[in-house]
């Protein structure tokens, strides 16, 4: 960049920014913003820089060539100022995005510090709630900041609704919690195992539904090591979980169905259905994955 190249050269004729500033008439904090890349100088001021310096105006440019007309100088400035401010807007991104996800984390460890720590009962569920409904809130607010800019209208859309059914599933079993323990309602045994399973069939199957119109990101989805790491690799495995969704969810209804009221072999079935579920895209797309980045496509 043209900060750098600036910097270099004032350094190699042994002068100071003080210097450099005092010979071009501006102040100290100009110079610095020039070789930190934060502006660019005028096409007269540049080559002023350029005889103090007793470079060409092409190797402060970083082109190597002559600078040509004046015109030609100016558009090439233009071009250099506005890849400044993508930097400048990008770094802004990114600091944004940093902002927001640490958030989530701190959201994420206190929600788990509350699980474990609090001994009341009913503060633990609460702020343990609490924790997890903000994150939510926070990653609904700023979804196009975390997806990033190259997610379709659809893609965000599909975010969001895994967003509201997360937020529901939260809410709704936050809800039963506390009716159970007001004991306004009371469900027996093979009602909870009946309840449970529609709701992990029903969770299987708007997943298996949605997971193909994810975009690529790292907050939500099937976020494996290298999912995240590869887009092909991230749509490989959320096309295989949305084709295996209904023949899983079948398998397991099936499996429930014949287990009868065992909740020992009930509670099996569901842990060996989403393990599987999630296993068997996370192994094919590994594969994918380690194809690709050994050349073996």
């Amino acid at each position: 960049m043209i900060g750098e190249n600036i910097k270099r050269a004032r350094k190699a004729k042994g002068m100071s920014q003080e210097e450099l500033a005092a010979k071009l008439n501006v102040v100290r904090q100009t110079v610095s913003k020039w070789e930190n890349n934060l502006s660019v100088p005028d096409a007269d001021i540049l080559m002023q820089i350029a005889g103090l310096l007793d470079v060409p105006v092409g190797q402060l440019l970083g082109t190597g060539e002559p600078c040509g007309t004046a015109q030609d100088l100016a558009g090439e400035l233009a071009r250099l100022n506005g890849e400044l401010a993508e930097h400048a807007r990008r770094e802004r991104l990114a600091r944004q995005v940093n902002q927001k996800r640490g958030a989530i984390l701190l959201l994420t460890f206190l929600s788990l510090a509350a699980a474990l720590g609090i001994p009341s009962k009913t503060a633990r569920l609460l702020l343990f709630g609490g924790c997890v409904l903000a994150a939510v809130v926070i990653f609904y607010r700023n979804m196009a900041l975390l997806t990033g800019p190259a997610a379709t209208r659809a893609q965000l859309r599909a975010v969001r609704a895994v967003t509201i059914f997360n937020f529901a599933v939260i809410a709704a079993l936050f809800a039963g919690i506390g009716l159970a323990q007001s004991g306004l309602v009371t469900l027996r045994e093979g009602e909870i195992q009946a309840l449970l399973t529609f709701c992990v069939t029903v969770i299987m199957l708007f997943f298996g539904f949605i997971s193909p119109r994810l975009p690529f990101n790292r907050y939500t989805g099937l976020r494996l090591p290298w999912t995240v790491r590869d887009e092909d690799t991230w749509n490989l495995a959320h096309r295989i979980l949305g084709y295996l969704a209904l023949p899983m969810a079948l398998l397991y209804l099936a499996a429930c169905w014949s287990v009868g009221s065992s909740v020992e072999a009930w509670g099996c079935a569901t842990m060996c259905a989403l393990l599987l579920w999630a296993a068997i895209p996370g192994v094919l797309s590994l594969i994918f994955f380690w194809k690709k980045t050994h050349g073996r496509l």
